[in-house]
């Protein structure tokens, strides 16, 4: 799965993470990045993280530690729901987890760090919870996905995925305009080292957290390159990159194409200059393209959505108090030409609202296949020593209160991704896109 440096993709309210290369809306790979879930068991969790070389009794202070971290998280609760909760750190639990570090103390063959087997025991919490999208997030894990979700960062401006056959990561894409474009960095480079350090079966996040730093300073990557005999070094300035997440174009019978890639906290402005440029050349119909779009943000997709419809609801939630909370839109920008939005099965979360308000409204068809169904929102929870946990916290309906969770949403017109048409490069399914915006255009 390709990761940028500097970040993936574990962002608010979102989805599945399918990989989605620039203009290719084939995915290949699903499932989750950063956002994945450790299928591991609550116990299973719990025993790994109780493998500490300290005391006893100094873990079993860890762990009241903890627990009063999760009990003021339900102070929280209380305060708001009057709902009184019974913490899961009681005696007999602590009793417990003390009988099993003493067994993984003296059984566990390898030695493993301390700080590793605590972040196991918090993730086996969360993880308790049979939902993948709640994780538990370490300070360094906050960190990134709060740049991931800014889609702003310091960092050189590829993208990488990891490459097991050769136990190094590559270079899966360069960003234009970036100090990686500039310095000839290359996709399919093997990144050997990085400031002389080696990066052999080094995974990827480790590979990232030594690329990035601070805004103009430099970074030596070492690359095996094909064709070269020798390793390359290349030294690279650390600089503010902007992840591109929308791409335009503008077709010959004054049709307007809008890809959007995820829904970041950068994607409303470049949405908006994007649609501003298609008015300015006569845009008479327009195509937004969310096949494999994972999510993001429910304040851009709600940005974005302002742009788009007319007066009323854009999305509505509900916790499991009842608790409803309602995003409107003030139909002052509503699109006032034929539309047509691209879905897949990996189209999730904030792309499903989007597509799910436009056809609700009746504003655009919908051209496809079967949306992902991911109807719920999570909430980043931070915690008193930098670490956090994002929980899903509601379920999210469309403007006709419809729960698309688990379902998805059905496209208007429905057409199959033709893998063997791409690879000759035809998209089918933009092409029953551009038809389908023709006879509306008519």
């Amino acid at each position: 799965m390709q990761n940028q440096y500097n970040g993936g993709t574990n962002q608010y309210n979102n989805g599945m993470n399918p990989y989605n290369n620039g203009m290719n809306p084939y995915p290949y790979n699903q499932g989750g990045g950063n956002n994945d879930k450790n299928t591991k068991h609550f116990m299973a969790g719990l025993a790994v993280g109780m493998a500490v070389t300290m005391g006893v009794f100094l873990f079993a202070f860890v762990v009241f530690q903890f627990g009063r971290s999760v009990r003021r998280g339900l102070d929280l609760v209380e305060s708001e729901n009057g709902i009184v909760s019974e913490s899961v750190t009681d005696d007999e639990v602590v009793k417990k987890l003390g009988i099993l570090e003493e067994t993984i103390q003296e059984y566990f063959w390898q030695d493993v760090d301390n700080e590793t087997l605590q972040n196991g025991v918090y993730r086996g919490l969360l993880d308790s919870l049979d939902d993948p999208y709640s994780v538990y997030y370490t300070a360094e894990e906050l960190i990134a996905l709060q740049q991931q979700t800014q889609g702003i960062y310091y960092g050189i401006g590829a993208y990488i995925t990891q490459d097991a056959d050769t136990g190094y990561v590559m270079v899966s894409g360069i960003i234009k305009n970036t100090p990686a474009e500039e310095s000839n960095l290359m996709q399919g480079d093997h990144i050997y080292e990085v400031n002389g350090e080696s990066m052999y079966e080094k995974d990827s996040t480790y590979v990232v957290s030594k690329i990035k730093g601070e805004e103009g300073t430099y970074v030596t990557i070492t690359v095996l390159r094909t064709g070269e005999t020798e390793p390359i070094d290349i030294d690279v300035q650390r600089r503010q990159i902007e992840s591109p997440t929308v791409e335009y174009e503008m077709y010959d019978n004054k049709t307007a194409y809008i890809q959007i890639t995820e829904f970041d906290l950068v994607t409303s402005k470049q949405f908006e200059e994007a649609l501003s440029q298609a008015r300015q050349e006569g845009m008479q119909g327009l195509i937004i393209d969310l096949r494999s779009n994972p999510g993001g943000n429910l304040s851009t997709v709600c940005e974005i959505a302002r742009m788009l419809l007319p007066k009323g609801l854009i999305v509505y939630t509900e916790d499991k108090y009842g608790k409803r909370e309602e995003y409107t839109c003030n139909g002052q920008n509503e699109i006032d030409v034929p539309l047509v939005v691209l879905t897949n099965g990996y189209s999730a979360s904030a792309s499903e609202i989007l597509a799910g308000a436009v056809k609700d409204y009746g504003i655009g068809k919908l051209v496809g296949t079967t949306t992902y169904g991911k109807g719920i929102v999570q909430k980043v929870i931070n915690l008193s020593d930098g670490s956090a946990m994002k929980i899903t916290v509601s379920t999210y309906f469309t403007p006709k209160g419809n729960n698309i969770h688990k379902i998805g949403i059905d496209p208007d017109v429905e057409v199959a991704f033709d893998a063997e048409q791409y690879k000759n490069g035809i998209d089918n399914q933009l092409e029953t896109a551009k038809q389908v915006l023709s006879e509306m255009m008519d």
